[in-house]
């Protein structure tokens, strides 16, 4: 195994490890402050029992993200060094308040837990609240710094430096909103629809059971909603790539031949020698709408871009059919499930149903894995997209398969812990909740 591979295995597992937990620290702080609000104005035990069920949840997921993120932030000094000494007076800035979002979102985690019973119930829900803001606005500043490594801005490259820096238009730089929106509206279909199908496979055993109907409901539309407007992040995403990436754009469409009213390519494998595609099903004009808003525009090919600047074809391909065929049988799930909700409710909690819910759990994290591929593979050879190379960012230390090794082994063992922690957990909400019981859950 070469040094760099190595390198980029070991980002590449930190970083598809601390993603789910990440996620979950956006978007599940949300669903607890939703059931706490509902237990502030009714009163009804079940939506207190959920709280708390919820709150410890989120109390393991953040503490398992704080490893992980902390091990992160070491690896870009240790593993690439000539990205940091390049780019670190240049996004420094949003990496900076990414610490002190987390340090709020640890401290107001903290006032929660230990709130039940000594804040005034307003100021306790408010501490909830205050966690998935924090939890947010982390995401958002990291995901600000990722996009800059797509669509640089914010400097003047001067013999190979970075002069004239303005760290608010690098953190501001024009891919940032749309990867914001689209990671944002991931994490609350992947969380949403994953708590939900926990929730779905109890319901089976248990139909009538209200604690875990009002938790699927709350989870469910949460997911169902974000995942109805994923599809319109997408169509943002696929015009900042076309701007700002169009050798990605070629890659994940695998469209190789430069053409107006180019094709949108649905499945198939492609062949990077050949520059061909096998078994794929082809929509005319639409790649050209969804890139440029002009059916009959050119959408640039492979062809156009020196070959040493191609990412690899067939595995940002795959992954991208992947994360959009995911992604789109959510969102018919998600309207199957608003309407039931609304015209047929007694189907909503059908077995069946509910067993759909139950295998499509967890989808929404294939999916988000499959998306953070064609992000960062999509934008390989480059570190930063079209100013640094990733071999020529990489440390000289030598061995580097010793570390990747040794993580590997590090997060095996965190997965273990944290599957047996959350089993242990769901299987004593019965326990320590009277309404997971159904006592006291009206």
């Amino acid at each position: 195994m070469s040094d760099l591979l190595a390198a980029r295995l070991q980002m590449a597992l930190s970083l598809g490890f601390h993603i789910i937990f990440a996620c979950i620290g956006m978007a599940m702080p949300f669903f607890m402050a939703v059931a706490h609000w509902r237990y502030i104005r009714t009163g009804k035990a079940v939506y207190r029992d959920l709280t708390r069920a919820w709150s410890r949840g989120v109390a393991i997921f953040f503490a398992t993200g704080a490893v992980s993120g902390t091990v992160l932030s070491f690896e870009l000094g240790l593993l690439w060094p000539g990205f940091m000494e390049k780019a670190g007076a240049v996004i420094g800035m949003p990496f900076s308040w990414e610490g002190s979002a987390f340090f709020l979102e640890a401290i107001a985690l903290g006032i929660f837990l230990y709130g039940w019973d000594r804040l005034k119930p307003w100021v306790h829900w408010a501490t909830g609240v205050v966690v998935g803001v924090s939890g947010v606005l982390s995401g958002i500043f990291v995901v600000c710094a990722n996009a800059w490594m797509n669509s640089p801005a914010g400097f003047t490259l001067i013999d190979g430096r970075f002069e004239n820096i303005d760290p608010f238009a690098a953190m501001f730089n024009p891919g940032w909103k749309a990867q914001v929106i689209h990671m944002l509206l991931a994490a609350f279909v992947s969380t949403g629809f994953a708590v939900a199908g926990v929730h779905a496979w109890l319901l089976r055993r248990d139909p009538r059971n209200a604690f875990h109907r009002e938790a699927l409901r709350i989870a469910l539309a949460f997911g169902a909603g974000a995942a109805l407007l994923q599809p319109i992040s997408g169509d943002l995403s696929a015009k900042q790539a076309s701007r700002h990436q169009p050798v990605k754009l070629a890659a994940m469409e695998a469209h190789f031949e430069t053409q107006a009213r180019a094709p949108l390519l649905i499945g198939g494998w492609p062949d990077e020698k050949t520059g061909t595609v096998a078994y794929g099903l082809r929509v005319p004009g639409l790649l050209s709408f969804l890139a440029k808003g002009d059916i009959d525009a050119v959408v640039p090919g492979l062809e156009a871009f020196p070959r040493e600047d191609w990412p690899s074809v067939p595995i940002v391909h795959v992954a991208f059919q992947i994360m959009v065929g995911l992604g789109s049988w959510l969102a018919a799930l998600g309207v199957a499930a608003l309407a039931l909700a609304k015209w047929r409710p007694s189907w909503f909690f059908h077995r069946r149903f509910l067993l759909l819910l139950a295998l499509s759990a967890p989808l929404g994290y294939a999916a988000l894995e499959a998306g953070w591929v064609v992000t960062e593979v999509g934008r390989q050879p480059w570190i930063i997209q079209d100013i640094l190379r990733t071999r020529d960012a990489l440390t000289p230390m030598p061995g580097l398969w010793i570390p990747f090794t040794l993580y590997a082994g590090v997060y095996l063992l965190l997965v273990f812990v944290v599957t047996w922690l959350m089993t242990r957990h769901i299987r004593t909400v019965k326990e320590q909740y009277p309404s997971a019981r159904g006592e006291d859950g009206a």
